[in-house]
């Protein structure tokens, strides 16, 4: 039993941010400080990545462990009230994510995905994977990154 009323788990649900999270801001606060320039949330993209760097034809998207469900992660749990819906959910979520980066990969582009306790444990870590990827991608399209 859900301990509130339809219309308040309604109003409770609708301010969880899907955009402009604070480890989505992190990220690109980090990326441009270190001089990439890249789109926000990009419609005509599968997904709509949360940050599109097109010159490195490479899509970041900044995950929240419990919506995703990380695996292996402890925030990736499912809720005990209502397990059937959330399970429903969850798993959908998983799925279009799949579907997503398929569609992207299909396209040419590269997909990163960063998750919320990689960007807690450590930034630092996290961008040096962003960056090392991104010199990978910048390498089979023959760009220079003189970072």
């Amino acid at each position: 039993m859900d301990r509130f009323s339809p219309e308040e788990r309604s109003r409770i649900m609708r301010t969880v941010r899907w955009k402009n999270t604070k480890p989505e801001v992190s990220v690109r606060r980090m990326l441009h400080g270190m001089g990439f320039r890249f789109r926000l949330h990009r419609r005509d993209l599968p997904g709509r990545p949360d940050i599109v760097l097109p010159r490195y034809r490479t899509v970041i998207f900044v995950n929240g462990c419990f919506w995703h469900q990380h695996s292996g992660c402890r925030k990736a749990t499912i809720p005990q009230n209502n397990r059937a819906f959330w399970e429903k959910k969850l798993m959908r979520t998983i799925e279009r994510d799949a579907e997503n980066r398929q569609k992207l990969t299909d396209c040419g582009w590269t997909v990163i995905t960063v998750w919320e306790c990689e960007i807690k444990k450590s930034m630092k870590e996290t961008m040096r994977k962003i960056v090392k990827k991104l010199q990978l991608s910048a390498q089979n399209s023959r760009i220079r990154i003189q970072k």
